[in-house]
């Protein structure tokens, strides 16, 4: 992966295209830091594909939440509650 300078990257947007296409992800640093990616959009949407979901997708989804894979509970007793009067 080749990296740019924000300062390059904006200049030299064409050549930043052409690289990512050309050689795959490319690396944007911003005060030396890096800062974003540039990924070819047949890479991209094999990521998002294989991307696990989200709580909140899940929890919306139309698939039953009962089918969900729960773990077994603890082998632990459970501790006695004596009556308060």
């Amino acid at each position: 992966m080749h990296t740019w300078p924000v300062q390059d990257a904006q200049a030299r947007f064409n050549d930043l295209l052409q690289a990512c296409l050309d050689e795959g992800p490319q690396i944007v640093t911003q005060r030396g830091a890096q800062a974003a990616v540039l990924v070819p959009i047949g890479q991209w949407q094999r990521l998002q594909a294989t991307a696990r979901p989200t709580l909140k997708q899940l929890l919306l989804s139309d698939h039953a939440r009962a089918d969900m894979v729960l773990p077994n509970r603890g082998r632990s007793r459970r501790r006695v509650v004596l009556d308060q009067v």
